[in-house]
């Protein structure tokens, strides 16, 4: 068991991503954010996967063949695409998963979330480009994701990537929370 360590990831990350909230103005969302995390379900598997250099979601995954936690997460936590699946219907009356739209709090939420993964576990290897990248990198398996949520997505964090942090904060704070879709 890695409980210090794993307690140690999750609380910088959580104070990250609520001083990014604070920053763009999100203040409910940064005192909140990933709470679950301390939940026995999610942190005794964290504790218990904990490698200190990625998720610990994806070696309980790996070992078991599913996460108990990330389905326990996931279902909690607005910020994440998941949490935002709904049925929907296609031609014929058939019903399939389908992403829906997700409001621009929690889109500006995810990409907090993501700048402070990266940096939690990339440590000195971090740069303004490695959200992007990583987000590029898996966007062919997010099939599941509105086509909405995607662009808003790949536009801030692109801004992150050629812009660095400090514009793509204030614009998210001053522009992009202010719109309605």
């Amino acid at each position: 068991m890695y409980a210090k360590q794993h307690f140690k990831t999750i609380t910088t990350h959580k104070l990250l991503v609520m001083r990014y909230c604070f920053r763009m103005g999100l203040i409910r969302q940064g005192l909140t954010h990933d709470l679950s995390k301390y939940s026995w379900t999610e942190f005794s598997e964290g504790a218990k996967y904990w490698q200190g250099n990625r998720s610990p979601n994806n070696a309980e995954r790996e070992a078991t063949g599913v996460s108990l936690a990330w389905l326990h997460h996931k279902g909690r936590n607005k910020h994440h695409f998941e949490y935002w699946i709904d049925y929907g219907q296609v031609d014929k009356g058939e019903t399939v998963l389908r992403g829906v739209p997700i409001p621009r709090k929690y889109i500006a939420e995810m990409v907090a979330d993501r700048i402070s993964a990266s940096r939690v576990y990339l440590g000195d290897k971090y740069t303004d480009s490695a959200p992007y990248e990583y987000f590029k990198g898996g966007i062919d398996k997010l099939w599941f994701v509105h086509p909405q949520v995607k662009k808003h997505l790949d536009i801030l964090l692109k801004m992150l990537a050629e812009k660095g942090e400090e514009t793509t904060i204030r614009y998210i704070r001053n522009v992009y929370l202010k719109k309605e879709r």
